[in-house]
């Protein structure tokens, strides 16, 4: 494994390289949909065009930027011009949520790409190791050398206890309960609504079978058609309104959920990570102490880094794939929420 990021999934599926995932069990019909998308691609790409950049708040934000789509400025916009009302601090919390997960996940890309950088060196290694020859002088200083330098350097993954992805996941939760609430409340009042229209409609046309009963009703009948009407046609108007407001709450809920689920399982690959991680750097302690005087250590070392070498691989490339499907769902559902507010205020201004 290189320091240089992988192709995206869509252009690697079925190699076994160093580079790409190890062989596979057949991907889900919506899994395989989501990495071939052209819009995963484009994220996959501005994710991976500079891996190499310096740390700081500056370039984070940058980085940010290039990825959140819709960006923030456009959502401000858009808030700006709505309705200030509940719903409307809603859907500000999860644009608010939203980029602070995508914050959270780029912070752990960037551990994806230290990860790789401390692994090269030590998969170079592996790629030339005979697990049945005997290692001279030559490549056992090669390894020890190597052993020092990987065991020199921090964990590039954070402790399981010291990230904030059960904070954020918590917040979606609490959001996503809100949510339903909200949903449940707009359809209740649709419900209430359309019954009220139809009450409506049943007056108008008994009004209508007076006026059979009595041609002398008909202008009263006018009238009553007009008195009738004109609520049943507000009546439909609230409805609309409230229908239009319960597609806004959707497609927040919808996202807070999907959101979540790519959190959980970002969170799982990257605790496995890490203990992956300490794991091979116990191992190389082992090697360190023992193989100064005494070669067969160093092999045995060897020869257990390159039993867990495909399954760190797996896991590398699965975290790297899932954050960038992550940020994907995030702009979907960021979109289609924005697409709603907009629709609102057309409506509203019509």
């Amino acid at each position: 494994m290189s320091p240089s990021h992988p192709l995206p999934p869509s252009q690697s599926q079925g190699t076994s390289t160093s580079e790409g995932s190890p062989a596979r069990s057949p991907l889900s019909h919506e899994y395989s949909l989501a990495v071939e998308s052209t819009s995963y691609n484009e994220i996959w790409s501005k994710v991976h065009v500079n891996q190499q950049h310096e740390d700081g708040d500056e370039e984070d934000q940058l980085v940010l930027e290039r990825v959140l789509q819709p960006n923030r400025q456009c959502v401000e916009e858009a808030l700006r011009r709505a309705e200030s009302n509940s719903l409307t601090l809603l859907v500000s919390d999860y644009f608010r949520h939203s980029e602070d997960a995508t914050r959270l996940c780029l912070l752990l890309h960037r551990s994806v790409y230290g990860a790789r950088h401390l692994y090269a060196p030590l998969h170079q290694l592996l790629d030339v190791f005979e697990p049945d020859s005997s290692l001279n002088q030559s490549q056992c200083s090669h390894a020890l050398d190597i052993f020092q330098q990987f065991d020199s350097h921090d964990n590039p993954f954070p402790a399981p206890d010291s990230h904030n992805f059960d904070d954020t996941r918590r917040l979606f939760n609490d959001l996503k309960q809100q949510l339903d609430r909200r949903l449940r409340a707009s359809r209740s009042k649709i419900r209430r609504i359309r019954r009220a229209n139809v009450a409506s409609a049943i007056c108008l046309i008994g009004t209508a079978v007076g006026v059979v009963a009595s041609a002398a009703a008909i202008t009263a009948h006018a009238l009553a058609a007009f008195v009738v009407a004109g609520p049943l046609c507000c009546s439909g108007s609230r409805a609309n309104k409230e229908v239009a407001h319960m597609k806004q709450v959707d497609a927040a809920a919808k996202g807070t959920c999907v959101l979540n689920n790519d959190l959980a399982t970002i969170d799982r690959l990257a605790r496995r990570l890490h203990t992956a991680v300490e794991g091979d750097k116990l191992l190389i302690r082992l090697g360190l102490e023992r193989g100064a005087q005494d070669k067969h250590p160093i092999q045995e070392v060897l020869k257990q880094l390159r039993k867990s070498h495909p399954n760190f691989l797996h896991l590398i490339n699965e975290l790297d794939q899932h954050i960038c499907l992550c940020f994907n769902t995030v702009n979907r559902a960021r979109s289609l929420l924005l697409q709603e507010i907009h629709n609102l205020q057309t409506e509203a201004a019509s």
